[in-house]
């Protein structure tokens, strides 16, 4: 027998099936569960960088060296062709609502695909278009074009963020079911800390090919776009899907007991799924924790300079004029706290997540209500008190329950509607990340620019805004509050189940469940590991270097 077919074997696949197709990657004897964190890990570590595109912005609008005067004030769709004239920071900061939007949009169109077509040739497809669109991005600001930009990073891209963000959601739940939580939280950990990884290399590569001129901007997006790639597509090539009816040894399902009355024992299908109102509670929920986050998250660094100005350096009066040394600090300050910021986001989503799986999703979504109206209604009296430290901590603990969220969510579907299609119904509930990335920042801008236009102080600027994203974590609070398990009849029948599993092709395996994945971790699991974990591991130690500056 060959070697290919020999290791199809080992996966528990059929031999005459595509390399790609799911059938192949149902998993052998020989193969550990604790492998398939290592690969959701590859791919959000790499899409994970959507939150360190910041790095880009403002080089990317200083491309071209002496524009001419003409270039002044220059039309968003002027800016999509221009040659000649640099763009604006905003013009390029587009690119990141593009992708989010596109995140949304393309998790909930092909959430049931990907069902069907298996993790791995989903993975390959996100790899190729998160990859291929930052490439398409560089060409684009090589040319300096940027509706090519756009269509790269932005559109491209967009499409293999959704894909990539929910590949490993449904495959983790079903590795996991003893540890639905802590599953999901360490591959969605990989996309708050991809930033981490990724924001720091993408310096380092600026500043390598802007030695000899130039931004580097277009240089970097191209290298990244392929070891993103690279990388991405290995992860996605070692996914492995559990047969149906596989459990870990020893492990017994939960009984229909009070304790566990959140979780289903049945399955619901997506077109049912989304009709009722249980989904439209929790989109609800995730839309209101994400818009309360994105504040801060948009506001963190200009507020702790405005509050606290010259406090941060030692100064009795916060509103004394800063030296430029002074300002330098300040801003360093700020800088560690975004550095923070990005720490407790990613630490934030396997903690919270953990312990969901002790006490209950529903419960954990109450404490991320809760203390964050707590914590939110006492920053503008840290701020006004000058207690800069409160006030961080306050932030960190904020941030750590908005990552918390999006890695709870998935663990959330799949104890109310099952796991047999909840990688597709998280696609769809992810248009609500899409909603409030976009409807966000915009509020809060909007709220911010009147109250200055009104004369209110900068260092008092923040109270109003804050005391109402306090008021949206109540409205969230509400939401989950409501929700309840889904009826009976609204779960799939016998017959619908086989016909769901069917289409996934699993026909002939389905006989491995007693004997699949029972192998040893062994040295390919230690490497596995350390190949995602050193990465991240140099991500926070920059993260937290960075932050050393607050203190």
């Amino acid at each position: 027998m060959s070697g290919i077919n020999q290791a199809a074997l080992d996966a528990g696949g059929d031999t005459s099936a595509g390399f790609f197709s799911r059938e192949r990657t149902v998993a052998g004897p020989n193969f550990n569960r604790w492998l398939v964190p290592t690969a959701a890990l590859a791919i959000h570590l790499c899409i994970g960088m959507a939150y360190g595109f910041s790095v880009f912005w403002l080089p990317m609008s200083q491309e071209i060296v002496n524009a001419p005067a003409s270039c002044t004030n220059l039309g968003l769709f002027q800016a999509l062709t221009t040659t000649s004239c640099n763009w604006s920071v905003p013009q390029v900061t587009y690119v990141f609502g593009i992708f989010i939007a596109m995140l949304g949009v393309s998790a909930a169109i092909w959430g049931a695909w990907l069902e069907h077509a298996g993790p791995r040739k989903a993975g390959c497809i996100a790899a190729l278009c998160w990859g291929g669109g930052l490439i398409v991005g560089g060409l684009g600001v090589m040319n300096h074009q940027l509706w090519l930009v756009y269509l790269g990073c932005g559109v491209l891209g967009g499409i293999g963020q959704g894909l990539g963000y929910i590949t490993p959601v449904s495959t983790l739940i079903k590795w996991f079911p003893d540890r639905r939580g802590m599953a999901t939280g360490f591959a969605i950990m990989g996309y708050g800390g991809g930033a981490m990884v990724g924001a720091p290399l993408a310096v380092v590569l600026m500043n390598h090919y802007s030695a000899n001129g130039g931004t580097g901007v277009a240089m970097t997006l191209i290298t990244m776009g392929v070891i993103y790639a690279i990388v991405m597509a290995c992860g996605a090539i070692g996914f492995r899907v559990p047969p149906n009816g596989w459990k870990p040894s020893g492990w017994t399902a939960p009984k229909n007991a009070k304790s566990n009355a959140m979780i289903s024992q049945g399955h619901v299908h997506l077109k049912t799924a989304w009709k009722t109102k249980q989904f439209w509670l929790i989109w609800g929920v995730l839309f209101l924790n994400v818009t309360a986050g994105i504040a801060v998250i948009s506001m963190a660094s200009p507020m702790l300079q405005d509050v606290f100005g010259g406090a941060l350096v030692g100064l009795a009066d916060r509103a004394a004029t800063l030296s430029e040394a002074q300002q330098a600090a300040v801003v360093a300050a700020a800088a560690g706290l975004v550095g923070l910021i990005s720490l407790f986001n990613s630490v934030g989503r396997l903690f919270w997540a953990s312990l969901s799986d002790k006490i209950g999703r529903k419960n954990t979504y109450f404490c991320f209500f809760v203390i964050g109206i707590i914590m939110y209604c006492l920053l503008p009296m840290w701020g006004h008190l000058g207690m800069a430290g409160l006030f961080v901590i306050s932030i960190c603990v904020i941030l750590s329950m908005y990552g918390g969220g999006f890695a709870t969510v998935p663990a959330y579907l799949a104890d109310i509607f099952g796991t047999q299609m909840v990688g597709a119904i998280h696609g769809r509930l992810l248009t609500a990340w899409t909603a409030a990335g976009l409807v966000g920042p915009l509020i809060i801008a909007a709220l911010r620019q009147a109250q200055l236009d009104a004369g209110v102080e900068p260092s008092l600027v923040y109270d109003r805004t804050l005391y109402i994203m306090a008021g949206l974590l109540f409205l969230g609070l509400i939401c989950n509050s409501l929700v309840k398990p889904v009826k009976p009849e609204q779960q799939m029948s016998d017959e619908e189940l086989a016909r769901e599993r069917a289409l996934q092709k699993e026909d002939g395996v389905a006989s491995n469940a007693e004997t699949a994945a029972r192998g040893r971790f062994g040295v390919g699991g230690v490497l596995a590991w350390l190949g995602v974990g050193i990465p991240f591991l140099i991500g926070l130690y920059i993260a937290l270097a960075k932050a050393a500056a607050l203190f």
